[in-house]
């Protein structure tokens, strides 16, 4: 069974070239070929360093010095002799020295094996299975250092096929193991922690046949990354724009697919001409499994001239790539917890290969020592799992734990989490929170460690009902105690923690409470008013002076209930301010209630005349905004509004401002033309912080009354341009900082084409394509519909 989608999907093939007319190279299969599915033989390889030896289904990179020790398995009835051939590059225009070529004779179990120390300057290795035909090895090592550019771009595509086979492998052997239903219901996170992206028809196919639609034909599984939705799509005919989208995605295999896509069609027919009557290279994908690495080939090995050259790579002689694990909960954790879960995300291959090795979390304990407790990666639960958190009493109520391991010879660190442990602190009851029959009644409690909490419930005479857990945060338990046709008198609230042998009672009292009245707060003018109050969940109506309010919004502030209330009889505006009146409050059971009322001035209210803004500092690179109410963070914003009706403006008068966040509000400075036109001035981030985006609103507030809220603009926060260069005729590159502030980028003033920046994306570069209109739109996250710009450069 084909276990590399991807190459499947697309008919893609790899190509080398040879310069000599005696040797062939041919690593380009004609469309229709077979496909990664044949088994070759198997290699067993080791690498040493540092007086460590790992498998190769270990190590992600290699290191100028590191010993490698690489044998072959055949059968013993093996009638065909290949010779085992170790080469060394360094890069595609340095030729490598013929020393650099190691090899030996497989049917000779004293020289079967080679051992060889990666040289300096070696940049990619690769494996070559030679038939035993007199000239073969030198005519293949004067092909590599004829034209070591072919057998570089192979090694680096051969790679990247590997890390996408392991990941979709990863993905369709989950899914074998599970019926239909479980299968669907994990594979959104399998998706998730392995970044592909399947066919969802295949789910619902039976165990024995969902792995195989997942990989075959074109129900294919493609990788999820942010740039394509479709590898496929991209290679069958797709335009050379979206192919070089793909070329500028980064290396690594940590979630993205690698740039050898956007090139494999030239390469396949420019190289695919040379032939030779002697020896033909065909490419053999590696599958890691343990100390073993099976090769797969998806052309039949011919023994007959041409005769057949086995191709495959190690990785790469470069800088270990450690992984970008990212932490998504940022809740803490409960030690005590058994099998607790650390969710992770950003980089698949932690999930898909066996690269990262005696991976632990490290706590600091009360004593002031460190301790490591091994976790070990479930991909279908899309984290790491601690088993068991050995002696969590001797940790901190409140500390915090850092994810680090190996990256095959290379340690690494990951993020840090927070982590709760139980120390058997009592919970008690927040003094200001009273328990209410006759509703869910939110409570507080206080005193133990949150995050350890495992279920909490109320027992009221025979009756056990749950009690849900709201938010759980530090030593602070919020929960809602079902008081809902209760009567008054004793209950008992249980928490049950992890860790803990029995679940603590907590002994209340739920007390009666009546509908109490205290204000309605109305204003002349309006047609929505405000009761004050308690229990004014049972509040059906308000009349006053013939104009009836019915309920809206119900919300608590402390242990007083606001009700927000409406009319729409047109009658509320014949009620004059200072009208003093007695309202009638009927509740839901009919009782009805008196209530003073006395009408309050009208609410200030105003228009806006006009906006302008200042620039702040120019940047290195200027970004030019289309939109006319588009308002940088950084820029002064200076605006004037004028009074309406009745409202008059004074020295008592303020200007509030917010963004998104309606929790957010400040004044900002007023200038009065006169009693009828204010000007306000303020720069946004100063005001509402480096965070704040979003539409703006306004408001006037005089005297202590606040007008409705009012757009003003919309604000957003710009990235840092340094540089944008176009070198030769390659993709163009954007640099600065804050880049995730793009939510994409086009070349175009259409917005077609557009290039997709990722989420949290961290990095200093972005790639983009050329183009004829001379200049580069981005479309900001906090705007994405309206297009900002850049010139080209000349």
């Amino acid at each position: 069974m084909t276990i590399f989608a991807i190459l499947r999907r697309t008919r893609l093939r790899l190509a080398l070239a040879c310069p000599l007319a005696m040797v062939a190279i041919m690593l380009a299969a004609p469309v229709g070929a077979n496909e990664f599915d044949l088994a070759g033989p198997a290699l067993r390889v080791s690498i040493a360093r540092g007086g460590v030896t790992l498998p190769l289904s270990q190590v992600p990179d290699l290191a100028t010095g590191d010993r490698i020790t690489l044998a072959i398995d055949l059968p013993r009835e093996q009638g065909a002799r290949y010779r085992l051939v170790l080469a060394f590059l360094r890069g595609a225009t340095n030729p490598p020295p013929k020393n650099w070529l190691f090899e030996a004779e497989s049917w000779k179990p004293k020289k079967a094996s080679i051992v060889a120390v990666v040289p300096e300057g070696a940049q990619q290795v690769l494996v070559l299975l030679v038939p035993d035909t007199k000239g073969a090895v030198d005519a293949v090592s004067t092909a590599i250092r004829g034209r070591p550019g072919a057998f570089v771009r192979a090694s680096q595509e051969l790679n990247q096929a590997m890390l996408g086979s392991a990941r979709l492998t990863a993905f369709a052997e989950q899914l074998r193991r599970r019926d239909a239903a479980d299968a669907a219901a994990v594979s959104p996170q399998l998706a998730k922690s392995l970044g592909v992206k399947p066919d969802p028809a295949c789910l619902e196919r039976q165990p024995h046949t969902r792995a195989g639609c997942l990989t075959q034909g074109s129900n294919v599984a493609v990788f999820a990354d942010s740039q394509t939705n479709s590898i496929a799509q991209t290679l069958a005919g797709a335009p050379a724009d979206i192919a070089l989208q793909l070329s500028g995605t980064p290396q690594g295999g940590f979630g993205y697919y690698s740039p050898y896509i956007g090139v494999v069609r030239d390469l396949a027919r420019i190289l695919g001409a040379f032939q030779s009557a002697q020896l033909q290279f065909i490419p053999a994908l590696s599958v890691q499994q343990g100390a073993t690495t099976q090769l797969l080939l998806n052309t039949v090995p011919s023994f007959r001239k041409p005769q057949s050259v086995l191709v495959a790579a190690l990785p790469p002689v470069a800088p270990p790539a450690l992984p970008p694990i990212e932490a998504i909960e940022r809740r803490a954790l409960c030690a005590n917890r058994p099998n607790l879960l650390i969710p992770v995300a950003g980089a698949p291959l932690v999930f898909a290969t066996d690269y990262a090795r005696q991976v632990a979390v490290r706590v600091r304990t009360r004593d002031g020592q460190t301790r490591d407790f091994p976790v070990s990666a479930d991909v279908a639960q899309g984290g790491y799992v601690l088993s068991a958190m050995a002696a969590p009493a001797a940790l901190e109520p409140q500390s915090t734990g850092m994810l680090h391991g190996m990256w095959g010879f290379t340690p690494f660190e990951g993020p840090t989490i927070r982590l709760a442990a139980a120390t058997g602190a009592a919970w008690t009851l927040a003094e200001t929170t009273p328990l209410v029959v006759g509703r869910d009644t939110p409570v507080t409690l206080i005193g133990g460690a949150a995050a350890c909490v495992a279920e909490v419930w109320m027992e009221h005479g025979d009756a056990r009902l749950p009690a849900p857990i709201v938010e759980q945060d530090g030593d602070r338990l919020s929960l809602k105690v079902p008081l809902t046709g209760v009567e008054p008198g004793p209950v008992t609230v249980l928490v049950r923690s992890y860790g803990a042998e029995q679940a603590q009672r907590l002994h209340l009292r739920a007390l009666s409470e009546g509908s109490r009245l205290t204000s309605f707060d109305l204003h002349a003018g309006d047609r929505d008013a405000v009761l004050f109050g308690t229990r004014l969940d049972q509040v059906a109506t308000l009349e006053l002076a013939g104009v009836t309010f019915r309920p809206q919004a119900l919300t608590r502030a402390g242990v007083t209930d606001q009700l927000v209330m409406t009319t729409d009889q047109a009658a509320v505006g014949t009620l004059q301010p200072g009208q003093a009146g007695q309202a009638t409050v009927t509740l839901i059971d009919g009782r009805t209630v008196a209530l003073r009322v006395k009408v309050a001035a009208p609410r200030p209210t105003a228009t806006l005349v006009s906006t302008s803004v200042v620039a702040a500092a120019s940047p290195p690179l200027p970004i030019t905004l289309t939109a006319p109410d588009i308002v940088p963070q950084n820029g002064k914003l200076v605006f004037s509004i004028k009074a309406q009706g009745t409202t008059r403006f004074t020295a008592n008068t303020q200007i509030d401002i917010r963004a998104l966040d309606p929790t957010v509000i400040k004044s900002v400075p007023v200038r009065l033309q006169d009693t009828s036109v204010a000007i306000a001035t303020f720069v946004p981030e100063d005001a509402l912080g480096v965070s704040a985006h979003g539409p703006l609103t306004f408001r006037v507030v005089e005297n202590g009354a606040a007008g409705a809220w009012m757009p003003l603009a919309t604000l957003v926060r710009l990235p840092t341009l340094t540089a944008f260069t176009c070198p030769g005729n390659g993709a163009c590159v954007l640099s600065g900082s804050d880049l995730f502030l793009l939510r994409s980028v086009s070349p175009a003033p259409s917005g077609a084409a557009r290039i997709a920046i990722p989420d949290g994306f961290a990095g200093a570069t972005i790639e983009v394509p050329r183009a004829t209109s001379r200049r580069l739109f981005l479309y900001l996250r906090d705007a994405p519909d309206v297009a900002a710009s850049i010139p080209y450069p000349s």
